[in-house]
């Protein structure tokens, strides 16, 4: 099963179609890619503040090795461990993100697959929003009734 948290934005458009095109769905979970290419994953997402601690510590193991003398088995052992935090975090770190640009967190959803959590999501979600109808143009006819007179007035 998938979980998904769904967040929206600050300040989310009025019609409930608009709306639900703005949320995003963050997959809970294990990253591999994060994982794997963490510092690449960090910039892709633009988690500025994670990488500034991702950089900062392994300057820090690095410097640990370099000044320390310490083994660089247990060093490689340490960036495989943030590697590793940093894919079972992956997902936090980006709600964070989120939170911190003032989004909201509007749920959770499970389902076994992307779609099922999203059909899941919004028939619960939509019924509970409010119609927002676009403004009615009036009818051509009355328009061009009214223009017509006018014209036919000024000869």
């Amino acid at each position: 099963m998938l979980t998904f948290t769904v967040h929206e934005p600050p300040n989310p458009p009025a019609d409930r179609v608009d709306r639900a095109e703005s949320l995003v769905f963050i997959k809970d979970g294990f990253s591999w890619i994060a994982a794997l290419f963490t510092p690449l994953w960090l910039i892709a997402n633009r988690l500025w503040w994670p990488l500034l601690g991702f950089v900062v510590l392994s300057g820090g193991f690095e410097a640990i090795k370099r000044f320390a003398g310490a083994d660089q088995r247990w060093v490689g052992l340490a960036v495989l461990a943030l590697n590793l935090m940093v894919g079972f975090e992956a997902d936090t770190l980006k709600r964070w993100a989120l939170e911190r640009r003032g989004w909201r967190m509007l749920g959770s959803v499970t389902g076994k697959t992307a779609a099922e959590c999203e059909r899941r999501f919004f028939e619960t979600w939509l019924p509970s929003q409010p119609i927002i109808a676009p403004r009615a143009d009036p009818p051509a006819g009355r328009g061009w009734r009214r223009l017509g007179g006018l014209i036919g007035a000024r000869s």
